[in-house]
């Protein structure tokens, strides 16, 4: 039956089990110290969800009502939360018997204004709001949604990048989520700015504006400039162009993440102090990476690499770990599942 699933539903099955496992393990009051000092947690669309086939970033989005339950879950268990900027001073702290929760929303989405803060402000729980330049000034694109639209609407998909054409038919579901992991991976694999540029110039012969897709999406510098205003809004960093920086050259890497804080801090009037690295694994995380963030000043740096907080963290405070609030497993245990922190210690055991 496997064999004929996509690999991305291959790995939700999975995750799915993992997270099944912890639930029961906590239940039982089972491997207590995975929890560690806390967690922060990580989203990016928060709306109400609109069923598309096929979906390929299911997991990029989670419903307002889930996002309440997600924080209404974690107050009951005790947790405290806080700004990101606060973590390292309570990695530093002596342990205290309470959790703590920090809050972040990746690539300034509009509904992390209209959907998501409302629901921050009934908890009073800060969030800190990575915003990419390049997304909120127009000049970039967001090509995971440009590619799944694409696929969406065409029976068959043939881009080439770098001299080399990828066709792919696309005439079924299971043909489109193919057809989106395939040429996804393509992307990841080649010149990323010249693959999107060729993605983008496809889409628009297919009708689709990518550009206009970023100005529906994106809080522009304005709408941003506002939202900063806010007190339990933070801006962090995030990048100018959110591309995969172990590609880049020293020089063009050290210039992206101090044009983007000096981006933040024209939008916020403050300079900030935390940064997210684009995409949050190892195409833009590394030992060469973080130094260009800590050689920027910043005080701290979140990947998607899973895990809970503990005192040993203090010495890893530009990769630090983050827990996805996925929009495939909503329900209250799976947010208590993940705050545990087994399935990932269960994961590294293994």
């Amino acid at each position: 039956m496997w064999g004929k699933m996509s690999k991305a539903s291959i790995r939700r099955r999975v995750i799915a089990g993992g997270l099944t496992t912890a639930s029961m393990m906590q239940r039982l009051k089972l491997m207590q110290d995975a929890r560690g000092r806390g967690a922060i947690f990580t989203l990016h669309h928060v709306r109400p969800y609109q069923a598309r086939q096929p979906d390929p970033n299911r997991h990029l989005e989670i419903t307002p009502q889930f996002l309440a339950t997600a924080l209404r879950t974690l107050w009951r268990e005790n947790y405290e939360f806080i700004a990101l900027d606060q973590v390292p001073e309570r990695l530093a702290a002596p342990s205290s018997t309470r959790p703590f929760a920090a809050f972040t929303l990746d690539d300034a989405y509009r509904n992390t204004q209209t959907m998501a803060l409302p629901i921050f402000e009934h908890f009073e729980a800060p969030c800190t709001v990575f915003a990419c330049q390049g997304l909120s000034n127009r000049s970039h694109t967001l090509w995971w949604e440009t590619l799944a639209a694409l696929v969406r609407k065409a029976d068959h998909v043939e881009l080439s990048i770098d001299g080399v054409t990828t066709a792919v038919s696309a005439q079924t579901t299971d043909n489109k989520q193919h057809a989106f992991e395939q040429i996804a991976q393509r992307i990841a694999q080649s010149d990323e700015a010249a693959a999107i540029h060729a993605l983008n110039a496809l889409a628009l012969h297919h009708g689709i504006n990518s550009v206009e897709m970023v100005e529906d999406a994106i809080m522009s510098t304005t709408e941003l400039r506002d939202f900063a205003s806010h007190p339990l809004v933070t801006l962090g960093a995030h990048s100018v162009s959110h591309r995969a920086l172990t590609k880049l050259s020293n020089e063009d890497l050290a210039q992206d993440i101090l044009d983007s804080v000096d981006y933040i801090e024209g939008v916020s009037g403050e300079r900030p102090t935390s940064f997210a690295y684009p995409y949050g694994d190892a195409r833009s995380v590394d030992e060469r990476t973080a130094q260009a963030v800590r050689d920027a000043g910043l005080k701290l740096a979140v990947t998607t690499k899973p895990g809970t907080l503990n005192a040993h963290h203090q010495a890893a405070l530009y990769t630090l770990p983050r827990i996805s609030l996925n929009g495939y497993f909503q329900t209250p245990q799976h947010v208590n599942a993940l705050a545990s922190g087994i399935p990932f210690k269960l994961f590294r055991q293994g």
